[in-house]
C-alpha cells in the first residue's frame, strides 16, 4: 500500500493506493500539508468502475474497458476525489483550460470536436501570453465572490497542463463551423452545458450541492458559443469576443 499527500485546487488530501504508478501520477501535486480527507479505493470501487464502463459501452458511447488494474485504480481515485472535493466547493469539469493574460478560459465540447486543437491555436497565435492549465479535467474552485480554475493531474492524452491556477474569465462551448464566430450563450443553455460537462454525484445531498455550485457559477461567469474551424483566425475571433479587441496581439508565427 502506498500513502501520500496531495493538494488539489488548494485542498490537501491523503491518498492510499495499491500501485506505485498512481503515486507517480500525482508527482506534480504532492504536498506536506495536513489532509482534510482521505481516499482509498476498495474492491467495490474497482467493480463499480468496470460496471460503469460496461454500461457506457453498451450505450454506444465509444468507451473501452481499462486494460490494467493500475488504470482502474486511477479512475477510482479520480471518482473518489471528485466526490470529496465537492464538500470543499471544488467541481471537476471536462474541458480544456488555458490562462490568457492572467485569466482562465475553459473550452468545452463533445469529444472529438477539437478542444485541444483550438487551445493549441491559442498557444501558437499568442505565444507566451497563453499557458495551458489543463487539457482535460480542470478543477473549478467556486467561492462566494469568485471562481478559480486549477490544474489537475488528469491532463488528457497529450498530457498538457501544470499545477497552476487563474481566475475564471469565461466558459466557451466549441462547435465546428466553416466561419469563425462567437456569441453569448443563453442562461438555460449554459446550465445544460454545466450539467453535461461537470462532475455529478449519485449521492443525493452531494448532487444537490453540485447544482447549487453550478447556479453560483452561472451568476459569476460569462458563457459563449464559439463556432470555429482550425484556422488561426479562430483563436483571434474567440479572444476578441471574450476580452474585446486587443491591438497588441499579433501572430507570433508571423513576427
Amino acid at each position: 500500500m502506498y500513502e501520500f499527500r496531495v493538494k488539489l485546487a488548494g485542498v490537501p488530501a491523503l491518498i492510499r493506493c495499491r500501485f506505485e504508478q498512481n503515486r507517480t501520477f500525482f508527482r506534480d501535486f504532492l504536498s506536506e500539508e495536513d489532509p482534510r480527507f482521505c481516499v482509498q479505493p476498495t474492491d467495490a470501487d474497482f467493480e463499480r468502475i468496470i460496471s460503469d464502463f460496461k454500461r457506457a459501452r453498451s450505450t454506444d458511447l465509444g468507451l473501452f474497458l481499462p486494460k490494467t488494474e493500475v488504470k482502474v485504480e486511477n479512475l477510482a481515485i479520480h471518482s473518489l476525489l471528485a466526490e470529496k472535493l465537492v464538500a470543499e466547493n471544488v467541481l471537476l469539469m471536462h474541458g480544456s483550460a488555458v490562462r490568457s493574460d492572467g485569466e482562465a478560459i475553459v473550452f468545452t465540447a463533445k469529444s472529438g470536436t477539437g478542444k485541444s486543437t483550438h487551445t493549441r491555436l491559442w498557444r501558437e497565435t499568442f505565444g507566451d501570453r497563453v499557458v495551458m492549465i489543463n487539457d482535460d479535467k480542470p478543477l473549478l474552485r467556486i467561492e462566494e465572490d469568485r471562481v478559480t480554475v486549477c490544474g489537475s493531474p488528469w491532463r488528457g492524452k497529450h498530457r498538457l497542463g501544470s499545477n497552476i491556477s487563474a481566475p475564471l474569465k469565461a466558459i466557451v462551448k466549441l462547435e465546428r463551423a466553416p466561419v469563425n464566430r462567437i456569441g453569448p450563450m443563453e442562461r438555460a443553455d449554459a446550465f445544460q452545458l454545466l450539467t453535461g460537462h461537470a462532475f455529478m454525484s449519485n449521492d443525493p445531498p452531494t448532487a444537490m450541492r453540485i447544482i447549487g455550485m453550478e447556479k453560483r457559477l452561472l451568476d459569476m461567469t460569462d458563457f459563449y458559443v464559439l463556432g470555429c474551424n482550425t484556422d488561426p483566425e479562430a483563436a483571434r475571433v474567440a479572444r476578441d469576443g471574450i476580452f474585446g479587441p486587443d491591438e497588441d496581439i499579433t501572430d507570433i508565427k508571423n513576427q
